[in-house]
């Protein structure tokens, strides 16, 4: 009753027990109804239940101070349903996790889209470099007024990725019309992309040769190219400009005129840009002399330094020859090879015993080879030697030396100069073209020999063991066709060469007649792995006399690049052609010549399912590009059509491979469908192109 009256009057100090307040007025009832009624109260509140607190403690039964803290409940302990509250810490730290979640969140999303949107730039914005895949261009340079040699040579001057040509020819009438004087010869940089002139520039004299290479080794130098005269002049131009670094001045050759092309060496003035050596030689052939140049200024670096030797012969070299201790030699002749060791010129033309570093070291194999008298020259070979040429050891960082004499072949071994074999043949009288072959890795050659009248026979040589491994006769009226190969990433090299036009397969196939007029050839193209078929890439009507073969780094492709002199009519001067074909397009489009039949025989859906996959690479260098820590170059005499220098891919072009890369491997969802046009281009697909590195599948750069 008492309980009644106090709700309903709702007097002071009382509350609602829905509040959890202990009523005063209730003290009037019995004490089983006080009983019930703080239970009541403290089960609804969360208090103690069954007579225990919630931590399991047993609370103090008639204690004044639990029952007015029962009373007084914080808002922070009790919520209006019942139960309780996190302190405001915890709340707080909650707050502030919530807050660091949502920031990574968003600063990984923030770049995942800076990443899809620089790489959305990279592959369909901006412009890729430029494909040549089916460029194939012709330039007609004009009538050409004269002269016997056709220098030619490849370098990227321009910095686009693709190889330019460069070339060196006297136009006709070069005799002064008009009041205008005209240049004896010029220098004319061609575009490797469309055959556009890109610079060009006046020589004095008609060229020899064109060497283009960066004599700072080890730096992103700009390309200089070496040209050398006929008579005195040696000068270093700007690739990139067309325009004359230095010249050498001709009273250093007062006493007579350059024998060879340049030569590049070591560094031997110490000052971080390799020199040169020229060789000059007087109207009587013991007055010769060598020169050392600087490759910076263009000054020589001494005196000249003569010698008297007598031959019978063609000059060979001068090269320069480093053994694998890092001794330098340079080898030339009339006839012979004889060698001098590159400290004992430095010494005369310096006229001191001190030596820089990388001209100190002895190769005793070599030295105990000099004459009875321990005169400074050194025997090598003397026996009707008409050409040399170095290539590289296998499974060594040395080079051998591949000699064509008049009786035969010969390769010796150049750490010890002994034979490694002798292949005798007759007529041999154009270089051997380096390549692989067979399957041992090791570099073969092939030959060119005439073999009766309009007639020749091409042969493969075994670097190995001097077998030859492959032969077939060919019609030819072309003298001394150039013959190149490009390798290949499987370690196999396709070689090309120049003939006649072919029939069918013949039952003999050591004669094989031509069905078309003498005045028209092909470029035939063998693949090691198909030896009984020849490809037919082009044909032209000229005659050629001068060819490259260059790698296109980005695309893994090979072009070949030919100087041609077209048919001269009465009165008028042969024309001068210089042509580019891209071989990846040529493959698919050349026509099958069947050699002989084979079993099983060879469908040419087969045949372009294959060529379709081949991808070019460099050939290995014919000498170390570095012993003992000293760099070299290729040396004059040397340079061959398959022997090329590198270029770099653009640093934006890297950029885009590595992003696209990355996010083929981390984000699967979105680099599939994204590097599918870069696969398409090709620059996903070549496991050698990995930061503009061009690497061998045996090494790891």
């Amino acid at each position: 009753m008492a309980t009644v009256l106090s709700r309903a009057l709702k007097l002071p100090g009382k509350k609602s027990p829905d509040l959890g307040e202990y009523d005063p007025l209730t003290q009037a009832d019995s004490d089983e109804s006080e009983d019930d009624l703080v239970l009541n109260l403290q089960q609804k509140n969360g208090g103690v239940k069954n007579g225990k607190s919630p931590l399991g403690e047993a609370p103090e039964p008639d204690s004044d101070a639990e029952v007015a803290g029962a009373g007084k409940p914080r808002l922070s302990e009790v919520t209006p349903e019942g139960y309780p509250l996190e302190p405001l810490g915890a709340l707080e730290q909650k707050a502030a996790s919530s807050v660091v979640s949502c920031v990574r969140t968003s600063v990984f999303l923030l770049m995942l889209v800076v990443s899809m949107v620089l790489v959305l730039v990279c592959a369909f914005l901006i412009p890729c470099p430029p494909r040549d895949l089916h460029s194939t261009w012709s330039r007609h340079l004009g009538p050409q007024g004269g002269g016997d040699l056709s220098p030619l040579d490849l370098a990227d001057v321009n910095g686009d990725g693709l190889r330019d040509v460069l070339l060196s020819f006297v136009p006709a009438g070069n005799g002064s019309a008009a009041g205008v004087s005209r240049p004896p010869a010029v220098l004319v940089c061609l575009s490797g992309m469309n055959g556009s002139t890109l610079w060009s520039s006046p020589l004095p004299e008609e060229a020899r040769d064109i060497t283009c290479l960066d004599l700072t080794p080890g730096n992103m130098a700009k390309t200089v190219c070496l040209v050398t005269g006929t008579h005195k002049m040696l000068s270093a131009f700007n690739g990139t400009s067309g325009k004359a670094m230095w010249t050498l001045n001709p009273n250093y050759l007062s006493n007579g005129t350059l024998a060879a092309p340049a030569v590049v060496l070591p560094d031997v003035d110490e000052d971080g840009v390799r020199d040169l050596a020229v060789l000059a030689i007087g109207e009587l052939q013991p007055d010769l002399c060598f020169l050392l140049v600087s490759g910076r200024t263009g000054s020589p670096v001494g005196r000249p330094v003569k010698y008297n030797i007598v031959g019978v012969g063609n000059l060979i070299g001068p090269q320069v020859y480093i053994t694998t201790s890092g001794a330098a030699y340079i080898l030339f002749g009339f006839g012979n090879i004889q060698a001098v060791a590159l400290r004992d010129i430095f010494v005369q033309a310096q006229n001191r015993d001190s030596l820089p570093p990388s001209l100190q070291i002895e190769e005793p194999e070599w030295e105990k080879r000099r004459s009875v008298n321990l005169s400074e020259l050194i025997d090598v070979y003397s026996d009707g030697v008409e050409l040399l040429q170095m290539v590289k050891a296998p499974d060594s960082n040395s080079s051998n030396l591949l000699i064509t004499t008049t009786q035969g072949l010969v390769l010796l071994r150049g750490q010890n100069l002994t034979p490694s074999w002798v292949l005798g043949l007759q007529g041999l009288h154009s270089q051997p073209t380096p390549g692989y072959f067979t399957d041992d890795e090791t570099i073969d050659f092939l030959l060119q020999i005439p073999n009766g009248v309009g007639m020749k026979k091409v042969m493969v040589v075994d670097g190995d063991s001097g077998l030859v491994t492959w032969s077939y006769s060919i019609p030819c009226h072309m003298k001394e066709t150039p013959a190149t190969s490009a390798a290949t990433v499987e370690q196999k090299s396709v070689f090309l060469f120049w003939a006649e036009g072919l029939s069918a397969a013949s039952p003999n196939p050591d004669v094989v007649l031509g069905t078309e007029p003498p005045s028209l050839h092909h470029l035939y193209l063998l693949h090691p792995t198909f030896p009984s078929i020849l490809l037919d890439l082009a044909n032209a009507t000229g005659t050629v006399t001068a060819s490259e073969v260059g790698i296109n780094d980005l695309w893994k492709d090979a072009f070949y690049v030919t100087r041609t002199t077209g048919p001269s009519s009465e009165g008028h001067p042969a024309p001068l052609v210089v042509s580019k074909l891209s071989l990846r397009w040529a493959l698919m489009e050349g026509q099958m010549v069947q050699l002989e039949e084979t079993t099983p025989k060879i469908g040419r859906g087969e045949l372009r399912r294959f060529l379709s996959r081949i991808k070019s690479r460099l050939l290995d260098s014919a000498v170390p590009e570095e012993v003992n820590g000293v760099s070299l170059s290729l040396p004059s005499g040397c340079k061959h059509n398959s022997l090329e220098r590198r270029t770099s891919v653009t640093p934006f072009h890297l950029l885009c491979v590595t992003i696209a890369r990355h996010l083929e491997r981390h984000l699967e969802f979105f680099g599939n469908p994204l590097t599918r046009r870069l696969r398409q281009e090709g620059l996903l697909s070549s496991p050698e192109l990995h930061l503009g590195c061009q690497q061998s599948p045996s090494t790891t750069t």
